[in-house]
């Protein structure tokens, strides 16, 4: 018979914090079996809508907002509760955000829920990376071209699919007036801001379909790391260099 968390080990584990006020109810904290499951719309998914607040190692996300899934569900699996209880705790959180915290309430709906909460139980605290069709279902961050200024405006996009990364971790420009800017199409909001020691500037933080821009008037040659601003994406790799020469 398959062992169920109990009530208060479930908030524990989610969320880090006592159970006092939300509890869930066991019976509802079970899951469809995975194989009704998108494993690989659940890992675009996630990485989309919940990597920027959480770290998982199969899922290459690093966010620090809200709970190290990994290391969350690590004691609770060597205690030898099953990867379907951990897939129902994981929909019932989404479904049914904890009061007072940070994760929003519809981040992810309908079918979507299921999808995230079967990659995460299929994934978390398992080493090495994912394979097959998974492997490629979400571009590796940060690895397109090098940006390259341009009549003294050099565009470096957010990473489209909510990934803490910019598209590229390289760019360049030559000295004097530049204009830096960054489109962001993620749901993820996010600046960009350079910072050598002497040459400190940064646009304004932006959420979905907008851009976040500054223009330093005499940039000196040198290089230069360009960055996010926002509380733990920096930490979590959203950066890159620029050389001006």
């Amino acid at each position: 018979m398959e062992r169920v968390l109990p009530r208060g080990r479930v908030l524990a584990i989610v969320a880090g914090a006592a159970a006092t006020a939300v509890l869930l109810g066991a019976c509802g904290s079970q899951a469809p079996s995975s194989s009704d499951d998108n494993l690989v719309a659940g890992k675009q998914m996630f990485v989309e809508r919940c990597g920027s607040c959480h770290t998982l190692s199969r899922a290459g996300t690093k966010g620090t907002v809200g709970p190290n899934l990994d290391a969350a569900f690590r004691q609770s699996l060597s205690d030898g509760f099953e990867r379907s209880v951990v897939r129902g705790v994981v929909a019932e959180q989404i479904k049914i955000p904890l009061r007072g915290g940070k994760m929003p309430a519809d981040l992810v709906t309908g079918d979507h829920v299921t999808d995230v909460a079967a990659y995460v139980a299929e994934s978390v605290d398992r080493k090495g990376q994912d394979t097959g069709l998974l492997a490629t279902a979400v571009k590796a961050p940060g690895q397109g071209k090098p940006a390259v200024a341009k009549n003294g405006v050099l565009q470096i996009n957010a990473d489209p699919s909510g990934q803490l990364a910019y598209v590229t971790n390289k760019a360049s420009a030559p000295p004097g007036r530049l204009t830096v800017k960054m489109g962001n199409e993620s749901t993820v909001e996010h600046d960009i801001a350079i910072d050598n020691g002497g040459v400190n500037a940064k646009g304004e933080i932006v959420g979905k379909g907008g851009t976040s821009q500054f223009t330093v008037d005499n940039i000196p040659p040198g290089t230069y790391q360009y960055f996010c601003t926002v509380q733990g994406h920096r930490a979590a790799g959203m950066q890159g260099t620029l050389t001006v020469k």
